[in-house]
């Protein structure tokens, strides 16, 4: 059942891209009947063969493109394709969900019960994000073809990061179940993988072609839920909007709990649920459900209104269950707020901040740990204005995210580690939309980090995953960073495929005469440097824009 599942979440994606090609053929070339005559057949291959072999031709893992799509359907339209694979693999999908709480069940080590429970957590995400990009195919509109492909592959990436993070669940576990789990979800990954080869490649056409009537306007813009994004949030404090509910530890607020005023918050809203959380340290953990659109949570100051926890791996939770606050729900922001993780470095990965919304911000936030403090997890998200503390890879995951004018604190690691990594880059698959990058940021070490004992070294990041992207400019790097600047995982683990750069910083520690020099470790021009930009990199940034926060779309000077 979990293979066959597998299976069908990879091809669904593939029969939408399918469609996809299909409908942008048509676009390019001004007629439909163009891509029907390079469908023609010759000999005993059928139509529908024909366009299977023609869509799978360029992939990765072609065997499996073909051998899925041509098992789905024998329709060659594009829609259709996409209307019977949706079908089929909601049904199945929701049927191996079902299973997989019975492997849970079966499973005798309790770390890898839990990682069944994560996943089933995580393959419903993956799902979620599967059927969004369905619907998002479904009402895309012929003038907007860049920003679709742009939404496309962040979904696309989302998905398969779901899954990656699945697997993740797996390490440490006494019981083979994470490489069973593995093989169950190869033929999906791969497809996925072809899904987003494919998307890439037509949004490279885009982006070089001139289609009458391509522009960036957002669909969104003409929806009543682009209201949220009038909040002028840079300038939003409780006296210049109105909460929809305050939250007052003294009893001056509706309730005295966060997750008491949660409960208040409508299912997919498209205006903005603004909560107010007075000054106060609460102690509760925090979860804004992905079903929680258009949600911003306000505070007196990142220092005034604190939320806090301290759950940890060594406590006996995985690295994705130990997060403070989890915001899942898109279109979130965060203002004047203060998130914790307390388990000190001695409880190694435990995460303050863990964030999947797509198009989240965080404005002026502060965000305190050791290991693993923000878990910038999946999709696209925006920090402006916050500080980051922490020890060990204490901003990582595999979002598309940009942190601009933020400071980050080195804080003092365990006598025994000596060692901290500012980053720790996700991406696995070469077309996957995401990264790291630090724009105008100040890299500082804490009070207490000892500066004079050369036996500690703190680097910029290290490489997670197989194409580990990060980049960091027009920032004013401290002394504390080594000369090297970047740290290896294990041994040469990732050092040739990663894709690590910086350009236009300043401070003592930006120095690159000693840097390592990894086959990964790239130098780009100021003209490549543009491209890593919010206002690029995001391929639509109206969505910053509209908050009325402070952003820079371009080059900064550090």
């Amino acid at each position: 059942m979990e293979s066959k599942r597998a299976a069908l979440i990879g091809t669904c994606l593939i029969i939408l891209v399918a469609g996809i090609v299909g409908s942008f053929i048509f676009v390019l070339h001004h007629t439909k009947q163009q891509y029907a005559n390079a469908n023609d057949v010759d000999g005993d291959t059928t139509n529908s063969e024909r366009a299977v072999e023609r869509i799978c031709h360029s992939t990765k893992y072609k065997d499996t493109c073909v051998k899925s799509l041509s098992s789905a359907t024998n329709s060659t339209d594009p829609q259709e394709l996409i209307k019977v694979g949706l079908h089929v693999a909601v049904q199945e999908i929701s049927n191996a969900l079902q299973e997989s709480a019975f492997l849970r069940n079966a499973a005798k080590d309790k770390k890898t019960g839990e990682a069944f429970k994560t996943c089933e957590i995580l393959l419903d995400d993956s799902i979620h994000d599967l059927q969004r990009t369905f619907t998002r195919f479904d009402s895309f509109d012929l003038t907007n073809l860049q920003k679709l492909a742009d939404d496309l592959m962040t979904w696309l990436t989302g998905a398969a990061t779901y899954q990656q993070t699945c697997l993740d669940a797996f390490e440490n576990t006494k019981e083979d179940a994470g490489d069973k789990m593995k093989q169950l979800l190869k033929v999906g990954g791969e497809l996925i993988t072809d899904a987003l080869a494919m998307v890439n490649e037509i949004s490279e056409h885009l982006s070089h072609a001139k289609v009458s009537g391509l522009n960036r306007r957002l669909l969104w813009e003409t929806d009543e839920g682009t209201a949220r994004r009038l909040l002028h949030a840079a300038n939003a404090t409780p006296q210049t909007v109105q909460p929809n509910v305050t939250v007052a530890q003294d009893g001056s607020g509706k309730y005295q709990s966060i997750n008491e005023a949660l409960k208040e918050v409508p299912i997919k809203a498209t205006a903005p649920f603004i909560i107010y959380i007075k000054e106060g340290i609460y102690a509760e953990y925090v979860t804004i459900m992905k079903e929680m659109w258009n949600v911003m949570l306000i505070g007196d100051g990142p220092t005034k209104t604190k939320i806090t926890g301290n759950k940890s791996f060594v406590g006996g939770l995985g690295t994705f269950l130990t997060a403070t606050v989890v915001v899942e729900g898109d279109h979130f922001i965060g203002k004047d707020i203060g998130i914790e993780n307390t388990a000190g470095p001695e409880m190694h990965q435990a995460v303050a901040l863990r964030v999947t919304a797509d198009e989240s911000i965080f404005h002026n936030c502060q965000l305190d740990g050791y290991q693993d403090t923000l878990y910038a997890h999946n999709h696209r998200q925006f920090y402006r204005d916050c500080t980051i503390s922490g020890t060990i890879d204490f901003i990582f995951g595999n979002a598309r995210a940009i942190l601009q004018n933020c400071t980050l604190i080195v804080r003092k690691p365990l006598v025994e580690q000596k060692l901290c990594m500012v980053t720790a880059q996700g991406r696995f698959e070469e077309d996957q939309m995401s990264a790291i990058i630090l724009q105008n940021c100040k890299i500082i070490p804490d009070a207490g980090y000892p500066t004079q004992d050369p036996s500690y070294r703190a680097y910029l990041g290290r490489p997670w995953k197989l194409f580990s992207r990060t980049i960091v400019m027009d920032s004013d790097i401290d002394a504390i960073i080594n000369p090297d600047g970047w740290a290896r995982w294990l041994d040469d683990q990732n050092i040739a495929t990663c894709w690590y750069t910086e350009i236009g910083n300043k401070g003592a520690g930006a120095d690159q005469t000693k840097r390592v020099t990894w086959p990964g470790i790239k130098k780009i021009t100021e003209e490549d440097a543009v491209q890593f930009t919010a206002g690029n990199f995001f391929s639509g940034d109206e969505w910053i824009k509209n908050a009325g926060i402070p952003y820079e779309p371009g080059r900064m000077s550090p």
